[in-house]
């Protein structure tokens, strides 16, 4: 009994200098204050989760270009019109307009045995002929050996690219980040070579049936050839039959298609500044998603959640003495048109942007934020870390910021990127695991909390 009274001094004294021992900390003061009422308001009366629930189950997967993509446009235009946002428009944008077809097939051939594998085409990548193609597989871990093989040991075969993530990295992002060149610029490289196809190994660290689709881009100098990914545990099986059997053929069947480019647009709700309008503060995350399931995470947590932002901060009665903006971008998956065109914009109208925050990491639960911005901007921001860390954002330290702020970042935009435990990520990353299933309730709305409070204090002190 003594041992735990111990033990629960220790632990009073430990919240209490966590909490209230830093910078503003958790004190009874006007932001506090604030803060609990944005806190009790999205826990409590929080629209968050069914609108997550609304955007997989009612319009599902939004490749850019499709039907969806266009329901979807039309859909957050008129909830944030329910809500009484100031303004509500669209950004006209052309995005590309690329199509699965009927799933792929795959299918390993040895002197041993046949084997059907899990494929799917890559974003972007040609068909293969109607009746599919079949050739003599090679295997490859990096472009090294893929250079080192040339044209003697690759023309006219199909190169496997059998990357795994390095595990040793701590984020999950830089393990993505060092292995999805293969995805990208595989084909190319392979094609440089003379192959007839490229097959690369999923983008992540766990070892499962799903394939993980996901951009790639061709060189227009070199042929372009068809281009897939396969699943992790047949990406280990097609590895095995080639070091046991030495050799071994593939057959890939891939119907995707690229239509003309098509008419979109980016969804903007606004709340005006009272006191300096002209201060733009951007919250957003990329309404398109692959097609392979209901882009529940990549990205309808975050453009659910940065919808959450600003009705919140009205629903409270907070008047913003900054402008601020909940920015649904268009196309970040296979071309980042609207990202691109958001920048444009904001170049030709000589906006002033203060901060551009995005979320497009997931809706796990809150681990901090990332910063691209002038050393003193980042000390403003992380004098106000104590009221972050109730809700688990303690991290204030990397860089960063997100794919469809970069064109604002390259202007001089302050950019911010909310950052949640990412470590199940990849799980389910581009795959037909991406579900409304897989999102947690509390974790979303924790994530919405956060990215409240950072848009309220940069609203009422600027940076």
């Amino acid at each position: 009994m003594k041992q735990k009274k111990i033990y629960s001094v220790i632990y009073v004294t430990l919240f209490y200098f966590l909490v209230f021992d830093t910078d503003k900390g958790w004190t009874q003061t006007p932001d506090s204050v604030v803060i609990k009422k944005i806190s009790d308001e999205i826990f409590v009366s929080g629209q968050l989760y069914k609108n997550e629930e609304y955007l997989c189950k009612k319009i599902g997967a939004r490749l850019s270009g499709s039907a969806n993509a266009e329901k979807a446009v039309q859909w957050t235009y008129n909830l944030m019109k329910s809500y009484g946002f100031d303004t509500v428009y669209l950004q006209e944008v052309m995005v590309p307009h690329w199509v699965r077809g009927e799933k792929e097939v795959g299918r390993v051939t040895s002197t041993i045995e046949s084997a059907s594998v899990d494929i799917t085409a890559l974003g972007g990548s040609i068909a293969t002929s109607k009746e599919g193609l079949t050739a003599e597989v090679v295997e490859v871990k990096d472009f090294d050996e893929l250079k080192k093989l040339g044209e003697k040991g690759v023309k006219g075969k199909i190169v496997f690219y059998n990357h795994p993530f390095d595990v040793r990295m701590i984020i999950p992002f830089q393990m993505y980040g060092e292995a999805s060149k293969y995805r990208y610029s595989g084909p190319s490289e392979a094609a440089r070579y003379g192959a007839v196809a490229s097959i690369v190994r999923s983008m992540t660290n766990y070892v499962d049936d799903y394939p993980h689709t996901g951009s790639m881009g061709y060189n227009d100098s070199l042929p372009k050839i068809p281009a897939c990914a396969i699943s992790t545990q047949d990406a280990e099986y097609l590895s095995s039959v080639l070091k046991s059997v030495g050799k071994a053929t593939f057959f890939l069947k891939m119907n995707c298609e690229t239509l003309p480019d098509v008419k979109s647009h980016n969804v903007i709700g606004e709340m005006r500044g009272s006191e300096h309008p002209e201060e733009i503060i951007s919250v957003g995350g990329h309404l398109d998603s692959w097609d392979l399931a209901e882009g529940a995470h990549d990205d309808g947590t975050g453009v659910m959640q940065s919808i959450e932002v600003l009705r919140t901060l009205k629903k409270i009665g907070v008047k913003p003495k900054r402008t601020m903006r909940a920015v649904m971008f268009m196309n970040e998956e296979n071309g980042l048109k609207g990202g691109g065109e958001y920048a444009n914009q904001a170049k030709k109208k000589n906006e002033k942007h203060i901060l551009a925050m995005e979320s497009d990491a997931g809706g796990f639960t809150p681990r901090g934020f990332n910063m691209t911005m002038p050393e003193d901007k980042k000390e403003r921001i992380r004098k106000w870390k104590g009221y972050f860390y109730p809700y688990g954002a303690y991290d204030f330290t990397l860089k960063g910021g997100g794919a469809d702020i970069g064109p604002l970042e390259k202007q001089g935009v302050p950019v911010i990127g909310f950052s949640p435990d990412n470590q199940r990520y990849f799980i389910i990353h581009h795959t037909a695991m991406d579900t409304f299933e897989q999102v947690n309730k509390r974790e979303l709305e924790m994530g919405a909390v956060v990215m409240t409070m950072m848009v309220y204090l940069v609203s009422e002190y600027g940076l």
